[in-house]
């Protein structure tokens, strides 16, 4: 797949991680498009992307608290809890696929950074892992993976360890 242009648009909205230059939105946008480079080499014929000619690829990052997922939760998906992430999966999710001049926009995700700083805590790695970890899970759903059993979390994750190691972020990434 010979994709010539991988946009990332990132706007943080959230004020409280502890160090601006851990959120370095540069940084993450480089690392991001690693990311989709390496799905797209591995996946893009079982993704939604199978079939279609494009030589671009779009999607938004939205970085917030758990207050702003609990509500985009309530409002948009029926759910009454703070999520970690949410994505938005346009092209996925819809039956026409819309492609305009090229270029298909995958959607949003929208990551809660309280509940990435908590999780990290959580299970021991650094906060950047753990971002990038859930940048990775979201761009999988954007490209139309799901995990509704155990055999599809395991792949996901599977896939999301082998991108964040091609894009040289692993547990101890600082």
């Amino acid at each position: 797949m010979n994709v010539k242009e991988i946009n990332v648009f990132t706007e943080n909205i959230y004020p409280d991680w502890d160090d601006k230059e851990e959120l370095d939105e540069y940084e993450v946008i480089i690392n991001t498009r690693k990311i989709v480079e390496f799905y797209l080499s591995q996946l893009t014929n079982i993704s939604c992307l199978k079939g279609f000619k494009f030589d671009t690829l779009t999607f938004d990052i939205l970085f917030c608290d758990s207050e702003k997922t609990h509500q985009i939760n309530r409002e948009y998906r029926d759910k009454d809890y703070p999520a970690d992430i949410i994505t938005f999966a346009i092209f996925a999710d819809d039956d026409a696929k819309f492609i305009l001049d090229d270029d298909i926009n995958l959607g949003e995700i929208i990551i809660a950074l309280d509940k990435v700083k908590e999780e990290a805590k959580k299970i021991s790695v650094s906060k950047k892992y753990e971002l990038y970890f859930l940048i990775a899970h979201g761009i999988l759903h954007l490209l139309g993976f799901d995990h509704q059993n155990e055999e599809d979390y395991n792949f996901v994750v599977d896939v999301q360890k082998k991108a964040l190691k091609y894009a040289n972020i692993g547990e101890n990434y600082e």
